[in-house]
């Protein structure tokens, strides 16, 4: 078997045994029935199942890490396998660790799913594996081609979908006919929403990386042409899937499994064009990076390069939060507005960061790029936690499908009140992830190193809101926790997240090296004045005026709050005193006061 053929064999199966097997974990977390949030006796039955997909998996992803190796050498497999330079290609090569990491949690994965019970470590171990699946994509041909953020981040979104989408077809496919009764309602739903991302991030990425109007003629663009063709005749699938579903009682089971296999055999060659076409060169359109012009306030507001991975999260996340509101107006129930405001400023200032003015200057200045971490960090998870989403997703979630089934609603409170709900809600741990993050990232090589990747600025990107929004949830949040946590507690907390905060700030402006292993000096920028180190101090200036001040104003917010809370216990106590008064009974005081005459009695008797 030649090189090229092992190559393609190898990608395909691993592809198609991951989508299987994130399938499977799908399916055994959200499509079939659990029992009050442990597997069903059918569930566990396909463990087995799972974990021989996944050693195909690990299989077909070691034959594909060690066959690209070869090929990028131009040497025979056997060859390839010399350890020395298989440890150098998964330690030192991008492409290589990612592969190599990719190969890792599909051995553990197949190994762990068969000690499962419960639907939340399902949960945690599918989210694993899709990131699995999806990061190699990163390192794509599409990273080397048109634009940058566009089209990997389209590419990532793309993998993703189709992973959800492809292997939730499979899972159903391995299971009985009344588990994919249950199934097959809430996978339409979760397929419908995958297909969009698949066809969108498809024609982003497209759009991103070819010359159309050189490409027309090419075999290339004759292959996505008929990968269009065939995912629409997929599309129109999904449509008799729903069209079917809409008959309720008089569903065709028979042909709706019939209609299944037809469409798992049409993935199956779609997902084999989308391995030709990840494997032959693109006729990609070169676009050379072009260095913004000096900042400027007008220049800052209006720039805008689209990270697409981050517009389709804070997409979703929109729609999911006005699907919720819009299911409270229609059963009659009222959401503040302000809540829905405040939601919607934090999505902005988030996109402002990531992809809008913010987030293209700070890929070229370190005071732009700590601005960005500010909002991402302090100000947008503000706005954020003051919109209460796990307050909307529980009011709006739906119960289980059975009298004994924990459904998603159940799912949620189960994953607040576990082990680590409780670990992350901690004062200590939050502040930790919020600021002493901050030393770790900046005074060591690991802001360098992630800044020379796309992967890693997502990464930082992610921490910076996720820790944002944990600490902001525990101190100002409205949502519940696992943890109540004092009001003095918060207080104390955030006088110690000031300090802390204002001594980085110190720290960083006190600097005399660069702390990004040369990042922004390879740029070439011709408009950043006196010098790197100059900026860098700068971007300490900014972390002290930017961090101190949403700080301040939580401050005031936990006061407030304090406040109200004391208010309404006093009006909950009057409550009762009166309660107790039209019944005849003794309040609090006057049994405290019958309390301290019945000591007094004793002691004179």
């Amino acid at each position: 078997m030649s090189l090229e053929v092992l190559l393609t064999v190898s990608k395909y199966f691993t592809f198609l045994s991951s989508f299987a097997f994130v399938g499977l974990l799908l399916a055994l977390s959200l499509l079939t029935v659990n029992n009050d949030g442990n597997l069903s006796a059918n569930s566990l039955a396909l463990r087995r199942k799972a974990s021989l997909i996944g050693l195909i998996w690990f299989f077909s992803s070691f034959t594909y890490n060690i066959a690209t190796l070869a090929d990028i050498l131009g040497v025979r497999f056997t060859d390839a396998l010399d350890m020395t330079t298989v440890r150098s290609f998964v330690t030192q090569v991008i492409i290589g660790q990612y592969l190599f990491a990719q190969t890792l949690v599909a051995f553990i994965a197949g190994y762990l799913i068969l000690r499962l019970k419960r639907v939340i470590p399902t949960l945690f171990l599918l989210l694993i594996s899709l990131v699995a699946v999806a990061a190699p994509a990163l390192e794509s041909h599409s990273a080397s081609g048109g634009s940058h953020a566009l089209a990997v981040g389209s590419m990532v979104l793309h993998v993703a979908g189709l992973t959800l989408w492809v292997g939730g077809l499979f899972a159903l496919t391995f299971l009985s006919p009344e588990d994919r009764k249950m199934a097959v309602p809430r996978f339409s739903v979760m397929a419908f929403w995958a297909a969009i991302v698949v066809v969108l991030s498809g024609l982003i990425n497209a759009w991103a990386r070819l010359n159309f109007r050189e490409a027309w003629d090419t075999t290339y663009a004759r292959v996505i042409i008929l990968k269009t063709i065939l995912t629409c005749v997929l599309l129109f699938m999904g449509y008799l899937h729903r069209k079917n579903l809409s008959l309720r009682e008089k569903i065709d089971w028979r042909g709706l499994t019939r209609l299944i296999t037809a469409e798992v055999a049409l993935m199956a060659a779609v997902t084999a064009i989308g391995i030709w076409l990840s494997l032959n060169a693109s006729p990609d359109r070169v676009i050379d990076p072009v260095i913004p012009a000096a900042p400027t306030f007008t220049r800052i507001l209006w720039a805008y390069d689209p990270d697409v991975f981050f517009i389709g999260v804070l997409v979703l996340a929109v729609a999911l939060y006005i699907k919720g509101v819009v299911i409270l107006k229609k059963r009659g129930d009222s959401w503040p507005v302000g809540r829905t405001i405040a939601f919607a400023l934090g999505i902005a200032g988030i996109d402002f960061a990531t992809s809008g003015g913010l987030g293209v200057y700070a890929m070229y200045s370190f005071e732009y790029h700590m601005i960005a971490h500010m909002t991402l960090g302090m100000i947008a998870p503000i706005g954020l936690v003051l919109g209460a989403p796990i307050t909307l997703a529980l009011r709006t979630l739906p119960q289980g499908r059975t009298s004994t089934e924990s459904g998603p609603r159940a799912i949620l409170i189960a994953i607040l009140h576990s082990r680590i709900g409780v670990l992350f809600t901690n004062p200590i741990i939050a502040l930790a992830l919020f600021d002493g993050s901050l030393f770790v990232l900046y005074f060591t090589d690991l802001f360098g190193t992630l800044m020379s990747s796309h992967a890693g600025h997502l990464l930082m990107n992610i921490h910076f809101i996720l820790a944002g929004y944990l600490f902001f949830m525990i101190v100002i949040g409205v949502d519940p926790t696992p943890r109540r946590i004092h009001h003095l507690v918060r207080i104390v907390i955030l006088f110690a997240a000031m300090a802390i905060h204002a001594f980085f700030s110190i720290a960083l402006l006190a600097t005399t090296t660069l702390i990004d292993k040369g990042f922004y000096s390879s740029q070439n920028i011709p408009w950043l004045g006196s010098g790197i180190l100059d900026d860098q101090r700068a971007g300490g200036s900014v972390s002290w005026a930017m961090g101190e001040i949403p700080i301040i104003l939580a401050l005031v917010a936990t006061f407030i709050l304090w406040m109200r809370d004391d208010a309404k216990e006093t009006r909950r106590i009057d409550r009762n005193e009166e309660r107790k008064a039209a019944m005849g009974e003794p309040d609090e005081l006057a049994q405290y006061n019958e309390y301290l005459k019945s000591l007094s009695t004793r002691e004179e008797k």
